[in-house]
């Protein structure tokens, strides 16, 4: 069993990475379906800036706020044949410094300075052909403050819950199925399909996530996805700038940002800067040859990010490593057109003030042009100094990781203004300890060894850590459906430095490999009305699933209060005879946690812990509330974690 786990692990890892793309006809009764009836792959596409017939007059952003630190908007304007036109503006304050032009006839980039003076209000755009006008449009400036309410960044104190809003709860059927959208179908047997959650079912469930202890709420991708096939991950936008109709509204969205700042529940928005899906509405009509990576045939990346600080790597490998596609339906966009980049930029800081988030988490973080990706760091800090922001940095190895954050100087001169990342070498590193047995590095030392690499970030606990996420298999499945393992991890996760999350369904051990990934990817039990079992309520649990849950609520709960937990030192001692022994601590709390990774029974003596026991003379089990002599061993059942509040 650990061999065949072992290779699941490392296929995990490639999940994401492989479709199947025969040409021969899908079964339509097979689960790992994925395309409508009808409905052909994507194929290779050569864009060019021809200029369609444009059903829909944009103005991007559609909406601004006065009092910004940066005084200057670039608005993209798309109209019909309007590239020659001359734009005006008429309020005080505002003042157009710039107009360019691209290929495309149906684009036009007006540049705005906004004077610290200016007024909140709506005003008149204007596009004249000499002194007739041919188009005008309202806009309107508001005030600036979504976010002055908001108490505290994201920080080492929160837990965050990550959920695929189509499969966590329906709460709005009506929204399932609009007739012109691409995707039509609600078919929940179908992995690859729309299964109808929405937002309403997300507030609808906000007492479920809150008796969890959470304290920041990530959504996968919630904008419009208006793909003709597998449009229910969120990963391929059609549109920037307004939620899916299908998950609900922008004003929705903002609803479920406001609610959860009631409960002290944090937002953070998932964004993609890498590619769009081939049906954004700028694809379908591009504004330029090169706002794309274009190929003379299907190229893709070959997702080795270590070629971006290798200093062997060919340009070629780094050049195919940052412009390669994700697949046909995904272009590839090229932040080095600064239109494009202002355009990602403005988008991102539009949707921190509008909805009031308080983080993002940036998608394929390492594939973007990197000199983008650290513009974009600086221009959110700028305008939002204590904003956080964490990198899903999919990659092997803590220096290939760690150079990815802020201030580390790996890199000489390069410095990428992120805070964080999602720790992918502590997931290795806990799985490993789970599913071997401790070897020289193997095992439980991998913890040890992991953490010991902490020196290459500026702050480590600004890093998010988990156990599984959409992309990964279940932890459950990952340590073989043991209960004792599952709390292990569990513990772990919400005892060791940076910020911890968790991927819906976790904390009700739901299972599955991801092979395909659709399978990790269930919908949550009583999410839906015809659903027969409620896991939502305790009542529709079984005890095993109840325990679990009471495990994670009773640890992230105590941890939400815990200053030792949440921001105290860590110290960890040389794992031994696959125990693995570290403490917590603050100025009013010592907290020892022991694992125990060894598949038997074992006598842990205590005199080589006194630097963290110091004076304590006996403990308490934070769950189970059992109480421990320190004057004694410490009897370690097999696979079993303590999580211990000191007593002097």
């Amino acid at each position: 069993m650990r061999s065949i786990l072992s290779l699941l692990f490392l296929l995990t890892s490639f999940s994401l990475l492989w479709h199947p793309l025969s040409g021969q006809e899908e079964d339509p009764n097979d689960p790992t379906r994925r395309l409508p009836d009808g409905v052909k792959r994507s194929t290779h596409t050569h864009y060019a800036p021809d200029g369609a017939k444009v059903d829909q007059a944009r103005i991007c952003p559609p909406s601004w706020w006065v009092g910004m630190e940066n005084s200057r908007l670039e608005l993209m304007i798309y109209d019909q044949d309007i590239a020659n036109l001359k734009a005006e503006v008429d309020h005080k304050g505002v003042k157009v410094i710039a107009t360019k032009r691209l290929a495309n006839p149906n684009y036009l980039f007006v540049e705005l300075e906004i004077a610290p003076e200016c007024e909140a209000g709506s005003f008149e755009i204007r596009l004249k052909h000499k002194r007739y006008t041919q188009r005008k449009y309202s806009y309107e400036l508001a005030k600036k403050g979504t976010r002055k309410n908001k108490v505290e960044t994201l920080n080492a104190q929160d837990f965050i819950y990550l959920i695929m809003p189509d499969r966590f709860a329906n709460g709005d059927p009506s929204n399932d199925v609009f007739d012109e959208m691409t995707q039509k179908e609600i078919r929940r047997d179908l992995m690859f399909f729309r299964h109808g959650g929405d937002l309403q079912g997300i507030i609808d469930h906000l007492d479920y996530i809150q008796s969890l202890g959470v304290t920041a709420l990530w959504l996968n991708p919630v904008l419009e996805n208006d793909q003709p096939y597998e449009s229910y991950h969120g990963y391929a936008m059609t549109d920037h700038y307004a939620i899916d109709r299908r998950f609900g509204s922008n004003e929705l969205f903002k609803e479920l940002s406001d609610a959860c700042q009631e409960r002290g529940i944090k937002m953070i928005m998932d964004i993609i800067h890498n590619h769009v899906g081939d049906q954004h509405w700028f694809i379908q009509d591009i504004p330029s040859e090169d706002w794309l990576h274009q190929y003379e045939s299907f190229t893709k990346t070959t997702y080795r990010a270590p070629t971006l600080m290798d200093p062997y790597a060919s340009e070629a490998d780094k050049a195919l490593m940052s412009d390669g596609w994700f697949d046909h339906h995904m272009p590839d966009l090229n932040q080095k057109n600064p239109h494009l980049a202002t355009y990602l930029i403005q988008n991102n800081i539009w949707w921190i003030e509008y909805a009031g988030l308080d983080g993002y988490r940036i998608d394929t973080y390492a594939y973007p042009d990197q000199a983008f990706m650290q513009d974009w760091a600086k221009a959110i800090q700028r305008e939002y100094p204590d904003f956080h922001m964490f990198a899903e940095t999919w990659v092997h190895g803590a220096a290939v990781q760690a150079q990815f954050t802020q201030n580390n100087q790996l890199r000489g001169d390069y410095n990428s203004h992120m805070p964080g990342v999602t720790d992918f070498q502590l997931y290795y590193a806990i799985n490993e300890a789970l599913q071997k047995p401790q070897g020289w590095t193997e095992g439980a030392a991998k913890i040890y060894y992991t953490l010991a690499k902490d020196f290459l970030y500026e702050d480590p606990y600004r890093n998010v850590v988990f156990l599984d996420n959409h992309d990964l298999s279940r932890f459950f499945a990952m340590v073989g459906e043991d209960d004792r393992k599952f709390k292990s991890g569990i513990a772990f996760l919400l005892t060791t430095r940076g910020i911890p999350m968790m991927y819906y369904g976790t904390e009700l051990q739901f299972n599955n490999f991801s092979d395909p990934d659709g399978k990790v990817r269930q919908d949550f039990p009583g999410g839906w009305a015809e659903d027969t079992v409620n896991k939502f309520e305790a009542a529709g649990r079984s005890k095993q699933e109840q325990s679990a849950f009471d495990y994670v609520s009773s640890l992230a709960n105590y941890r939400k209060n815990s200053k030792a937990l949440t921001t105290g030192k860590l110290t960890q001692f040389v794992p031994q005879d696959g125990i693995y022994v570290y403490f917590r601590s603050s100025d009013d709390e010592r907290i020892m946690v022991v694992m125990n990774t060894a598949d038997e029974e074992k006598k842990l003596k205590l005199d080589r812990f006194k630097e963290g026991i110091q004076k304590a003379s006996a403990a308490k089990d934070i769950v189970s509330g059992e109480k421990f002599d320190l004057n004694d061993d410490l009897t370690l059942p097999p696979f079993t974690t303590f999580v211990l509040k000191l007593q002097d």
